[in-house]
């Protein structure tokens, strides 16, 4: 390849150069090399004028926990190690809610025992607790487990009623003479129709008075009885 001229039209002469492919690529080269210096070149930053530094007070300072003491032996202080706000707290009162006493002010026994209320230990109520802890007295055919210790009241109970169902309306059902008010009136009943307390008393009373003179007065009474 080689060089050309031309003439122009409206002046002096214009060279074109005609350049080879490693030429241009040659100068393509050159051009991406200078677009990527100028890229990278940085601009100086005064760091001394973008740092701004908070200035600090001399006159506070910290109070070391550590004192020289005697004999050039380091000892600790222990008004130091102790946080103020811990400190004026200790020299205050302060009221402790124990476990016992949130317990006695609730009102209910909570959602687990299905919001039972606290007892009111009225004198009905309190006949019925006495009567079912003895309530091995009342039929000696059944047996239940010995309650060890003193009773106790619970504190949360509350007394029902026991409505039947509509398909035990003959069966299950309590007639309202038969119905009582509360266990008591219920054991009366029930000893004036078997009178089973009398008849026990009677066992009793004549086993303690057996071999004792009131023993042989009856003994002699019957006999006289019969030889009549």
């Amino acid at each position: 390849m080689g060089d050309s001229t031309t003439m122009g039209s409206s002046g002096p002469l214009q060279e074109e150069v005609e350049l080879t492919d490693d030429q241009i690529q040659q100068l393509l080269l050159e051009a991406e090399n200078r677009l990527r210096g100028s890229d990278n070149q940085i601009t100086p930053v005064d760091d001394a004028a973008s740092l701004r530094i908070p200035k600090l007070s001399t006159s506070s300072t910290l109070t070391p926990y550590m004192r020289p003491g005697a004999e050039e032996i380091a000892t600790v202080d222990s008004a130091q190690l102790i946080d103020p706000k811990q400190k004026k707290l200790s020299n205050s009162l302060r009221s402790v809610a124990t476990k016992a006493a949130a317990k006695k002010d609730k009102a209910t026994a909570g959602p687990d025992w299905f919001n039972l209320p606290k007892t009111e230990l009225t004198p009905e109520l309190k006949r019925d607790l006495q009567l079912i802890r003895m309530r091995s007295v009342l039929d000696s055919k059944r047996h239940y487990k010995k309650e060890n210790g003193k009773a106790k009241i619970p504190e949360f109970s509350q007394v029902g009623t026991i409505i039947q169902g509509p398909t035990e309306f003959f069966s299950g059902r309590i007639a309202k003479k038969d119905r009582k008010k509360n266990f008591v009136e219920e054991v009366l009943a029930l000893e004036r129709e078997n009178k089973r307390f009398e008849s026990k008393y009677r066992d009793i009373q004549a086993s303690k008075t057996s071999g004792k003179k009131a023993f042989y007065k009856s003994v002699q009474a019957k006999r006289n009885r019969k030889m009549k």
